[in-house]
């Protein structure tokens, strides 16, 4: 299986549990792996036999900055239903789900969820 990495995109939006995150909203970090036969793509050097990547960024965009939900599970299922609805040589999806400042206490990096959708090797 082949791989398009859309790596560490970056969005604000407003999801979350307690009032103050979908009142002042925060960032959110999203790496999306797309599993694709890129073989004919390869051979071929046309758009049509691979998946645009521009494309799943706006997707990723409207979602993440789109209407609050929240868990990150939620958006991460989201983004996951809609990227492989819209692209059918996506054969699985990787959703990596990053909230850089969640608003609770201690000494950590951020907070993440990832879930794997379909066929992913």
């Amino acid at each position: 299986m082949d791989y398009i990495h859309l790596n560490e995109m970056e969005f604000y939006g407003y999801h979350g549990v307690f009032p103050e995150e979908t009142k002042l909203g925060q960032r959110f970090r999203v790496t999306v792996s797309l599993a694709v036969d890129l073989k004919k793509a390869g051979d071929t050097d046309a758009l049509e036999h691979t998946v645009h990547y521009g494309e799943v960024y706006n997707t990723c965009k409207s979602i993440v900055e789109g209407e609050p939900k929240k868990l990150l599970e939620a958006v991460a299922e989201n983004l996951a239903a809609r990227i492989l609805s819209a692209h059918p040589l996506v054969k699985g999806i990787r959703i990596h789900l990053i909230k850089p400042d969640p608003p609770i206490p201690g000494h950590y990096k951020s907070v993440a969820v990832e879930i794997t959708r379909g066929e992913f090797i």
